[in-house]
């Protein structure tokens, strides 16, 4: 099944490269969107139905771990899975996110790390 994915990075390079390694990892890919902070997110999550989001932490107008806040929040789109790339070193801030219901990836990443990780939160979805 192919998955649609949002991937929100305020670096522009970032998204490319995070786009490309996931094309490298095998994952069958739907629709790819991007946004650069935490409120663009939220308007393509309006607009689209995706499957999974990759968010980073550290970014400007509205941080990662304010927009996973958010998307617990909205009935319709609250079990997405979510997974945090970012180089976050605070553990008292992984171990928050990761009580929101994300997952962790820290940069930098290989295509194995990003397949196995959205095989783990999609067969969990999927499973449900």
């Amino acid at each position: 099944m192919a998955l649609n994915i949002l991937v929100v990075d305020d670096s522009a390079v970032m998204r490319s490269m995070i786009i490309r390694t996931l094309q490298m990892s095998g994952v069958e890919l739907g629709e790819v969107h991007q946004a650069a902070n935490g409120q663009e997110a939220l308007v393509v999550l309006d607009q689209h139905w995706l499957d999974l989001a990759l968010v980073d932490i550290n970014m400007p107008v509205m941080n990662g771990e304010e927009l996973i806040e958010c998307i617990r929040q909205k009935p319709a789109i609250a079990d997405l899975p979510i997974v945090v790339i970012s180089t976050e070193g605070s553990e008292t801030r992984i171990e928050r996110l990761q009580q929101h219901g994300a997952k962790f990836v820290h940069k930098p990443f290989t295509p194995e790390t990003i397949q196995q990780i959205i095989q783990s939160v999609t067969e969990v979805t999927n499973g449900r």
